[in-house]
């Protein structure tokens, strides 16, 4: 059984952040260092995921961070799943913050390979925000060099979906 703490948690991070935060989130494509002259590129899509708490460390004393995996599944230009964790703390029920890390392995625009994302998200009384960015130099086989930011949205009906901007070099 989920105690009322981790279930507040976990409606926090999938609720509050997730669906008020991440549909206005501003997030930036970091520029690229070297010679490159890539052009940024823009996806979207939809994507599943599903959030579970995670059981504490064995031994761990009681802490007010929770854990929870990430599985998702994106769909479209980028496809391919994601597997992650997320660390997540809420004070009042109105603020707190969370980030996760999440290793994404598929395709993307016909290039294969993998890469990681880092997100950090943060509510202040209320007020979202959100960042997820590209794990420098995480990009494996074709996807190598890749770097940029994705945005999360999600619609009033608990659809969700992903805006990536991301910039790779042209030949794999």
């Amino acid at each position: 059984m989920m105690k009322p703490g981790m279930m507040m948690l976990l409606a926090w991070a999938l609720g509050a952040v997730l669906a008020q935060g991440c549909a206005g989130s501003q997030a930036t494509v970091p520029p690229r260092t070297g010679s490159e002259t890539n052009m940024t590129k823009r996806v979207q899509g939809p994507f599943d995921v599903k959030v579970k708490p995670m059981a504490p460390d064995e031994g761990a004393a009681a802490s007010p961070i929770g854990r929870l995996s990430i599985d998702k599944r994106y769909h479209g230009e980028l496809e391919g799943t994601g597997v992650g964790q997320m660390l997540a703390t809420m004070d009042d029920g109105k603020s707190g913050a969370y980030v996760a890390m999440e290793r994404v392995t598929g395709s993307l625009q016909g290039r294969k390979g993998s890469f990681s994302i880092h997100h950090t998200g943060r509510m202040t009384r209320g007020a979202s925000e959100l960042t997820i960015l590209v794990v420098p130099d995480s990009g494996t086989d074709e996807l190598k060099g890749l770097s940029g930011s994705m945005q999360i949205q999600i619609d009033d009906k608990g659809a969700h979906s992903y805006v990536f901007e991301y910039t790779l070099p042209d030949s794999p």
